[in-house]
């Protein structure tokens, strides 16, 4: 699971909302030819049109000067097989479904992560998510600079994944909420008058809430603690990594040869009876 909170996917989110909004509907101008878009959504509402949701984030934005941030935008991307899991489990519409009601219950976690008083859960947000099926090349592709693909094409392989934005404001336009706030505040109350954001107990929890809503078994590999400990980590946190999934790796392959041993036990077994039915004289 990659969850990621920027300022604007098209570089800017100190005007309108409505330059990213268009390219969020990138999609749905091939798809609305098939009579089949993909409508915004939010803990509220399925059927979001898109000059909605411009006209809500442009008009949350009371005492914000020109030039502060007026939004922000989150990526929600599980991994492919996350994706291929929740198929296997529900189907391609149902996956949908499924992934825009985990994104609901993020956005639940994001206000929460905040602790700021008034702010209780998603109701209190202004946000609004868009579920895109592909991934397109960009110029900072590799593929792209070496020739073998252009610019636009899709990216192969599972790529579904959700896209939200959301105010700076509160539901209330009264209370300013920034994730990339990295102060703590002199004391705790001050913390709760301006405001704290901890994006590394924000990803763990939208992680540990995938594994708890749709009982996936998250390898060591698969986890932000390990992610993060590889590249954000010292020596010792590298090296302490490395020697957990080492053991893990073990345990898995004792695991696997007791499961194979137990098969073919199972299988002299039943091999056993069968001859034992066919002897001579049996009936």
């Amino acid at each position: 699971m990659y969850i990621n909170i920027t300022q604007n996917e098209t570089g800017n989110n100190k005007g309108s909302s409505g330059q990213l909004v268009t390219y969020l509907e990138k999609e749905n101008r091939v798809a609305e030819k098939l009579n089949q878009p993909e409508y915004w959504f939010n803990q509220d509402r399925n059927n979001i049109q898109p000059y909605d949701v411009r006209y809500t984030i442009d008009n949350n934005v009371a005492k914000l000067s020109k030039d502060e941030t007026k939004f922000f935008l989150i990526n929600i991307s599980p991994s492919e097989k996350e994706i291929s899991y929740l198929k296997q489990q529900y189907g391609e519409d149902g996956a949908k479904q499924q992934l825009k009601q985990y994104a609901n219950q993020v956005m639940n976690d994001y206000a929460l992560n905040f602790k700021r008083n008034n702010i209780n859960g998603n109701k209190d947000l202004v946000y609004f998510g868009k579920l895109e099926n592909h991934r397109y090349y960009t110029y900072k592709d590799e593929e792209v600079k070496n020739g073998h693909v252009k610019k636009g094409d899709q990216k192969p392989g599972e790529q579904m994944h959700i896209q939200i934005i959301v105010s700076r404001k509160d539901v209330s336009n009264t209370i300013k909420l920034s994730p990339l706030n990295n102060s703590r505040g002199k004391n705790q109350a001050h913390s709760l008058k301006v405001g704290q954001f901890d994006r590394t107990a924000f990803k763990q929890s939208a992680e540990k809430r995938f594994d708890k809503t749709f009982v996936y078994e998250r390898e060591l590999n698969e986890t932000f603690k390990y992610a993060n400990a590889l590249k954000n980590g010292d020596y010792e946190q590298r090296l302490e990594m490395k020697e957990i999934e080492q053991e893990e790796n073990i345990r898995k392959q004792q695991l696997k040869e007791q499961q194979i041993k137990r098969e073919q036990q199972k299988q002299a077994m039943q091999q056993r009876h069968h001859q034992y039915e066919l002897k001579p004289g049996r009936w």
